[in-house]
């Protein structure tokens, strides 16, 4: 009897939560560190250095390796020319059901909780991205505006993908560093006196953005009005060939400049005496490239010549 109540406590302390279990279970190729939750938890150097990776690299890396639905269109935006990284932190909505919604509300205020719209963002760490789907509710849809904004960016010193309508726009614009995705704006909130249309239905579970499975812990990459969605065990490749292709082009671009190369020996597959100056020319500019010393030794590492 005593196993039955600590279960049964475990599973009211989870509220609408993942079990750790099942999320480690629906991401077994992650063999790294993973938060008290079991989500994946790439580091903070690897969300650094994806901040530098194109769409077309991530896209072309997760295609190599059957992964052809993580890029998600059609956004409105904040801070258009700032790069949103980070480890997605899911929310997952549905439209508003009574029965179902005073389950769910019960339980949370049986653990202080108050407010469904803020019990994801009570769990958002540094490094984290709210990634919600709000099933694109417009009219008295918002379950994010100004106030719950600045509590966003304050735990996780970033901005949302919200596949939804935000309210509060103007004052969400004021907040710096907050580079967002979002779907629509409306002046309204959701859940008006009478009308019950939104319920929080589960947090850092798998959930659907646009045409993409979004899974906790995957890296959030927003530019140029798209976002991508890295699973977690492929962010280093991501990195790593993205920092190949940016030093290949920097040096191809200058041997060409300087006449060294034609654009035709250059755009197709390198001979082996272009490969051997391009491991010379990485050692001797390696402290002068946009990859870090470190990421060029490894490289070469790799390397044959």
């Amino acid at each position: 009897m005593l196993i039955v109540v600590l279960v049964g406590l475990a599973t009211q302390m989870m509220g609408q939560q993942i079990s750790k279990e099942e999320l480690i279970f629906l991401t077994p190729q992650w063999t790294g560190e993973r938060f008290d939750d079991g989500r994946p938890k790439v580091s903070d150097a690897l969300l650094e250095r994806i901040k530098s990776v194109s769409v077309e690299e991530a896209w072309a890396v997760m295609k190599n390796e059957g992964y052809r639905y993580q890029i998600a269109e059609g956004w409105k935006m904040i801070n258009p020319d700032s790069v949103l990284v980070g480890r997605a932190v899911t929310a997952t909505f549905m439209p508003g059901r009574p029965d179902v919604w005073k389950a769910i509300d019960d339980r949370g205020k049986a653990q202080g909780k108050r407010g469904q719209n803020t019990w994801p963002v009570d769990i958002l760490v540094k490094g984290d991205v709210y990634v919600a789907d709000q099933f694109g509710a417009d009219k008295d849809g918002p379950t994010i505006g100004d106030n719950v904004g600045n509590a966003i960016y304050a735990k996780s010193g970033n901005g949302i993908v919200y596949d939804g309508a935000l309210r509060d726009v103007e004052g969400l614009m004021e907040i710096g560093g907050f580079t967002s995705y979002y779907t629509s704006y409306d002046a309204s909130h959701h859940n008006p006196p009478g009308d019950l249309n939104t319920m929080l239905i589960g947090i850092n579970q798998p959930t659907r953005i646009r045409t993409v499975t979004v899974m906790p812990g995957d890296v959030v990459l927003g530019k140029m009005g798209v976002v991508t969605f890295i699973p977690p065990h492929l962010a280093e490749k991501v990195a790593t060939v993205s920092e190949v292709v940016r030093l290949r082009d920097m040096f191809g671009h200058q041997r060409i400049k300087d006449g060294v190369y034609t654009a035709g020996q250059i755009d197709t597959r390198w001979a082996d005496e272009i490969e051997k100056d391009f491991s010379k020319w990485l050692n001797e500019h390696i402290d002068d490239l946009p990859v870090s010393r470190e990421q060029i030794q490894e490289i070469l590492k790799k390397r044959t010549w």
